[in-house]
């Protein structure tokens, strides 16, 4: 299981638990992810860090002074 953490600017749009599905963008030199429909974004992945799943598991969500974040788990061994 790979993790990757997602930022969320509000509360309430997924709940630990919720399957999830993820868009993948590209820039030049890195790949991102956002959560469907526009719920989360991650940050930017090099490369050799791309996803290799566009499903996952809502493992936990944490809010802290900058926002919400959540983190999913996705099984690698399920292809894009």
């Amino acid at each position: 299981m790979r993790e990757m953490e997602f930022k969320m600017e509000r509360q309430g749009l997924v709940e630990v638990g919720d399957e999830i599905e993820v868009t993948e963008g590209q820039l030049p030199m890195s790949y991102y992810y956002t959560i469907v429909p526009a719920v989360a974004m991650s940050g930017n992945y090099p490369i050799y860090e791309r996803l290799k799943s566009n499903r996952g598991r809502v493992k936990e969500i944490r809010h802290n002074d900058r926002g919400y974040y959540i983190v999913a788990e996705f099984d690698e061994d399920t292809p894009v």
